[in-house]
């Protein structure tokens, strides 16, 4: 079995920047991630963009579903942004012969408090086991992009109500 993750930025690859406290999506975390974890299976990364995804054009996300089409593999695991993720989710919708799985993080996946391995093992294992569609594996839970929003005062993503 083999996993393709492509990285397009987004809260989970961001960096500390300067003295003012600001952070910018930076290098992708991902293999230090999997290292770290010894996961015992097969992966490639592929970073596509750097960006934060309220920052992401149409353009971007026919970026990721060109890149997502042409893969030859049919285990994807997307690390986006969480703010326009469902967005994407939906774009790639279009694809129906992968498992497509997309995960970000609330906070930095440097930071200690982050969520972002936990969300980022939850859609390893997701991606490994669900049909062919397209998910977003955040906040403890699996979703489609049909039925999911982000509540940002609660820093989580819900059923849509």
């Amino acid at each position: 079995m083999k996993i393709k993750f492509f990285s397009v930025g987004g809260t989970i690859d961001k960096v500390y920047f300067d003295a003012l406290s600001r952070y910018e999506v930076g290098e992708s975390n991902l293999k230090d991630i999997l290292q770290n974890a010894r996961v015992n299976f097969d992966y490639e990364i592929e970073s596509l963009l750097e960006k934060d995804s309220l920052d992401m054009t149409e353009q971007d996300r026919l970026i990721i579903l060109r890149a997502v089409q042409d893969d030859p593999n049919d285990k994807i695991i997307i690390t986006h942004g969480t703010d326009t993720m469902i967005e994407t989710a939906s774009v790639l919708g279009s694809i129906k012969d992968k498992v497509i799985v997309l995960t970000g993080a609330m906070e930095p996946a440097k930071f200690k408090t982050s969520d972002a391995m936990f969300n980022l093992g939850s859609a390893v294992a997701a991606v490994q086991v669900l049909a062919p569609g397209v998910y977003l594996a955040v906040s403890g839970r699996i979703f489609t992009p049909d039925n999911v929003q982000k509540n940002r005062v609660q820093k989580q993503f819900e059923e849509k109500m």
